[in-house]
């Protein structure tokens, strides 16, 4: 099975400190690499983790609070130092785009080696966003100050597995191989058909991970989110804030852990701490009082869906 897996770059909020970053996160899936929001200090911890430049092909931004989107530019500058040549696709609400085609006019006059394309999010519905033959990305309607929407990673079905022994116990050609996994059996010289069933495993489960970026508590949010392996869902407060979680549109440790519980997802991760909690141990507590398999994130942590 290919990886799929979170590289966590930064968990910090608006008010990152020395030990946490701006939100930044990386999502491997199947080869392929794709940025969820893009804080200050994304080609710095980029370069920390070693993931490859390259292969990042599309970032995805939550809203346009700094935190959350202020390494693009210079992230893009680095790209075109780089040598990159492939389309960057760049999808976010739409007030970003007038902002990032000033930039990419001011700094470079739009010559930078590579095109930049802009996709907006409808951050007021749950649709697809990105989709190719291997998964999609769906967005999620988030509750903040301004438009902002988390991302769903889901991935398509694979096909079967064939079963080596039954092939080469019925010398079945490896020019029917594909016929078989598509669902077919296989007739021998004499007659006998071999039922599919009998030719191949299930395939591997599906994993999807969800990112659930800055937000109020939202009761009916587990529904979207429903039965995913992995959910990512900030904690900015503990509950001695839970009155600033709700004036200041976040959610405390505790809510994230209550939609995870709801949701029935795999496990939780929690992030995008304040920085008011030199020691996020109390956020985990009061989440796992909720929700027992939830972890917090820090920065350079690899986290298997």
């Amino acid at each position: 099975m290919e990886p799929f897996r979170i590289h966590i770059l930064g968990c910090g909020s608006a008010l990152p400190t020395i030990k946490h970053f701006s939100s930044m996160q990386v999502v491997e899936c199947r080869g392929k690499l794709f940025m969820v929001d893009c804080g200050e200090g994304a080609q710095v911890q980029l370069r920390r983790s070693s993931l490859p430049f390259d292969r990042i092909g599309h970032i995805f931004i939550s809203h346009i609070h700094g935190d959350h989107c202020f390494g693009l530019i210079g992230l893009i500058s680095t790209f075109g130092l780089l040598g990159r040549t492939a389309t960057l696709h760049v999808h976010a609400p739409a007030e970003l785009e007038h902002m990032l085609k000033a930039q990419l006019q001011l700094f470079f006059n739009y010559d930078i080696g590579f095109a930049v394309e802009f996709h907006a999010v409808d951050t007021t519905k749950q649709e697809v966003a990105y989709e190719d033959r291997s998964l999609t990305v769906e967005t999620i309607p988030l509750d903040h100050r301004i438009p902002c929407a988390g991302y769903l990673f889901r991935e398509k079905p694979t096909l079967p597995h064939i079963r080596r022994d039954m092939i080469d116990m019925y010398g079945i050609p490896t020019a029917q191989i594909n016929n078989i996994k598509a669902g077919q059996g296989y007739t021998l010289p004499d007659g006998t058909l071999i039922p599919h069933e009998q030719l191949v495993t299930p395939p591997d489960a599906t994993r999807s991970y969800a990112y659930c970026s800055d937000t109020r508590y939202m009761p009916q949010l587990h529904h979207i989110v429903q039965g995913v392996n992995t959910l990512y869902h900030e904690s900015t407060y503990a509950n001695d804030k839970k009155d600033g979680a709700e004036k200041y549109y976040h959610s405390t440790a505790e809510q994230a852990a209550t939609v995870a519980r709801d949701a029935q997802v795999g496990k939780l991760l929690l992030g995008h701490y304040s920085a008011r909690y030199h020691d996020e141990s109390i956020l985990l507590n009061e989440a796992r009082n909720v929700f027992p398999s939830t972890f917090l994130t820090n920065e350079m942590d690899i986290i298997d869906v």
